[in-house]
């Protein structure tokens, strides 16, 4: 993956190299920060990239920011106009991941959330595939637990809460899976190590509630949308057993990093007929088309980067 040449950091663009904390940053030190996660989509055709639901993750992030008594100097807007004067600087052709950081600036010891100044940082980098096997990945049922509401808030996407992850994550690739499904201290299935998690079981589309300890995924809710509203899906939202997933005719992960990946095995038992089945598919045909600007309905989910006639101009 190549580095980003440049950062938005301490309110204005750098070069990424003077964009760092000390030792001692409280972030650093306790997992006091929370991050996002955008894409931005290369049209060659338009020669246009796209940024998918800016607003809608920034929202989240800002709301993530709320569990840790931050207080941003920035409201939505402003991020995305910091986001696509990152993106410009960039001048990458290429699908984007960005990553924006709300972090704690004091550098002291000692554990707390309040009078604290916040800071907000932004990075972008070209990025393809999250998962290697995205058409049939191998999933496990992890024996971590995912965090529970009471203890650290699975809805935000908080730093330190992805030590679990990172444990969830390891085990599965050390012992030969791609990645893992997560229970609940119930038992019922969350999500994946950093992805949310749908099946297809008798015809209908499933996934977890929200209030089972997940992320409130921004590429979960577009997915909901397009099964209903351009498949014709009935789409389910409610608990799910352990069992249930390996009697599933189809099943994937979704997010802003995996996008969209299909399971077609767990714990060494086949989905379905063993591979990426006819609804998968077609939502992954679908989601593509409209990241990348294919589907005119959905167009005010998508914010251009780029002055056309500018790079024109240039080329």
């Amino acid at each position: 993956m190549a580095g980003p040449t440049f950062a938005f950091f301490e309110g204005r663009i750098v070069p990424y190299a003077q964009a760092h904390v000390g030792m001692l940053n409280h972030t650093l030190n306790y997992g006091t920060g929370v991050f996002g996660g955008l894409r931005a989509y290369w049209n060659e055709t338009r020669a246009q990239l796209y940024l998918f639901r800016p607003l809608d993750h920034f929202r989240r992030f800002i709301e993530s920011s709320r569990l840790l008594n931050m207080q941003l100097p920035y409201d939505g807007a402003d991020l995305l106009r910091h986001t696509v004067e990152l993106l410009r600087a960039e001048e990458h052709k290429a699908d984007m991941y960005i990553r924006p950081l709300a972090y704690f600036a004091e550098e002291m010891i000692g554990v707390r959330l309040h009078d604290l100044q916040a800071r907000v940082a932004i990075v972008a980098v070209p990025f393809g595939r999250y998962l290697e096997h995205e058409e049939g990945a191998h999933a496990t049922i992890s024996s971590w637990r995912r965090v529970d509401d009471n203890s650290i808030p699975a809805r935000g996407k908080i730093t330190g809460s992805y030590v679990n992850s990172a444990l969830i994550k390891t085990d599965a690739l050390r012992s030969g899976y791609d990645e893992a499904i997560v229970l609940n201290s119930d038992g019922h299935v969350t999500e994946g190590s950093a992805e949310n998690f749908f099946m297809v079981r008798h015809g209908e589309l499933i996934t977890p509630p929200i209030t089972d300890n997940i992320l409130e995924g921004i590429t979960r809710r577009t997915l909901m949308t397009l099964a209903r509203d351009d498949l014709g899906l009935t789409v389910v939202e409610r608990p799910i057993d352990r069992t249930e997933v390996y009697l599933a005719e189809e099943a994937f992960f979704c997010g802003t990093g995996v996008q969209i990946a299909a399971i077609t095995r767990i714990d060494h038992r086949p989905l379905g007929e063993g591979r990426m089945g006819p609804v998968v598919t077609r939502l992954r045909d679908l989601y593509f088309q409209v990241v990348r600007g294919g589907e005119a309905k959905y167009s005010s989910w998508l914010t251009p980067v780029y002055d056309v006639e500018r790079i024109a101009a240039r080329a």
